[in-house]
């Protein structure tokens, strides 16, 4: 069996965004995002491959980015699909059926900090199908009509807000996603709702996903803290 592969996934259009481009090409420390998560992904020792999974037609800059970071351990890069999970399946595509671990990490979340990485994987040594880090939901959570009307307070005890990279066990994720219509926010979603095995382990909070303007320059700060 082969190591660890890791598909990143970096194919969102960014609508909600607001920008001429794809989120994965707005400016961070003056270069594109997804130069930090490549760069990260290339120097973690966990990590053997990386598939990237682009917007439609930003497949060339991406492997013309991967060329100038160094980063070798690019081995595909794919078009991305209409829902997260389709680019999943397509980068997953690329990974060896033989694979021990894969890993899946959303670009939007660009600083990857090295332990988080180590968790995640080291953790399905304990026998889980699959690895999750996560934070504890700091605020009392409250469900609504479409009308506003609250209709429940949910008690926060034990519930955590999930990040990514997730790591499965590779037959484990392939099984799970090779059902076309099964479909969630994240893989792990997808591999419990096929009877796997998910633990939840320590998150961080620089995993701050970008979805707008404001996130990118929270990211920017936290960047420049972490360097």
């Amino acid at each position: 069996m082969t190591g660890v592969w890791a598909v990143l996934v970096a194919a969102g259009r960014g609508e909600r965004f607001g920008a001429d481009r794809p989120k994965a090409f707005a400016k961070l420390g003056g270069r594109p995002l997804l130069a930090e998560p490549l760069e990260r992904l290339e120097a973690s020792e966990w990590i053997e491959a990386v598939v990237v999974v682009a917007p439609p037609d930003w497949e060339e800059p991406v492997i013309l980015l991967a060329e100038e970071l160094g980063a070798g351990k690019v081995t595909a890069c794919v078009t991305g699909g209409d829902r997260r999970a389709d680019s999943v399946r397509r980068g997953l595509a690329e990974v060896p059926e033989d694979a021990a671990v894969v890993l899946v990490h959303d670009a939007a979340r660009p600083l990857l900090p090295a332990e988080v990485v180590e968790r995640v994987v080291a953790a399905l040594g304990d026998g889980w199908d699959g690895a999750v880090p996560a934070l504890p939901v700091p605020d009392t959570l409250k469900r609504a009509g479409t009308d506003g009307a609250v209709t429940e307070t949910v008690e926060r005890e034990n519930l955590y807000a999930a990040q990514t990279p997730q790591a499965f066990v590779g037959s484990k994720l392939r099984e799970a996603m090779a059902d076309e219509r099964a479909n969630a926010s994240d893989c792990a979603g997808v591999v419990e709702a096929a009877g796997g095995r998910v633990c939840v382990v320590e998150g961080d909070r620089r995993l701050v996903k970008v979805t707008t303007a404001a996130d990118l320059e929270l990211v920017e700060l936290l960047l420049s803290g972490d360097r």
